[in-house]
């Protein structure tokens, strides 16, 4: 190995570890940092699909043709080494096993890219599927509920904000329901911060004639029942 190829190694292995290493989750993000690494050192070629085999050394080739398979070996096996030691250990210990960088990088695609097909779906499930409930503070079920949307940005789609404000709405509880219709019945078209200030103020409504109903007094009304003359107390009826 040159001195160009050990220096490279060596300040890899110093700056190894700002790089986060990939555990099995967000493999596309990993996949970009990794090609920015390459595309910088000027070894991204390695990873083309197409790359023509220049095949085994003979003693009768040219000084030429010997140099750039110096040059393809050298930069094959940093490229093994910039993939392997940017995985994690268990990762580490399972790629190791292959020999070229072509195919650690194609296996980890057919593995992880699938699991992020399905992540991708249970997205949309999530998506779907949520609902809120008069358990939580409803503000707060809006903000997780929004949390959904920029996950979609990995299938390639963006959603309107009027769509997110109809879902928003749709998606509110049961108790809900005859405001859901004062909504749905007005001819205002809501941001996604005029819904959300719009739920505010209702649930802040919602608490505080909560706590005044709980605070209301209440009268005692005395039953009162006269035996031969005699008036008794026989009792109490609260009502408010």
């Amino acid at each position: 190995m040159d001195s160009g190829v050990e220096s490279t190694l060596k300040a890899y292995a110093s700056d190894s570890n700002k790089l986060n290493r990939f555990d099995g989750t967000n493999f596309t993000r990993w996949q970009e940092k990794m090609k920015f690494v390459f595309t910088a050192l000027k070894i991204m070629y390695i990873m083309d699909p197409d790359l023509v085999p220049l095949g085994e050394p003979q003693d009768t080739d040219s000084d030429e043709l010997k140099a750039e398979q110096k040059k393809r070996s050298d930069d094959s096996l940093l490229c093994r080494v910039y993939i392997l030691n940017s995985l994690f250990d268990r990762l580490y210990d399972l790629y190791s096993q292959l020999t070229t960088p072509m195919e650690i990088w194609t296996s980890l695609a057919n593995q992880y890219k699938s699991e992020k097909q399905g992540a991708n779906k249970f997205v949309t499930f999530q998506f779907f599927k949520f609902s809120m409930t008069d358990k939580r503070s409803i503000l707060d079920q809006v903000h997780e509920f929004l949390i959904l949307a920029p996950k979609f940005t990995a299938l390639k789609i963006t959603l309107p904000g009027a769509f997110l404000v109809g879902a928003i709405i749709a998606k509110l509880p049961p108790s809900w329901n005859n405001y859901r219709k004062k909504l749905l019945h007005t001819s205002e078209d809501f941001t996604l911060e005029q819904i959300q200030k719009h739920l505010r103020i209702e649930e802040e409504t919602r608490i505080r004639d909560k706590d005044l109903n709980s605070e209301a007094p209440s009268s005692s009304k005395v039953n009162v029942v006269e035996i031969k003359g005699n008036t008794t107390l026989v009792g109490e009826e609260k009502c408010k």
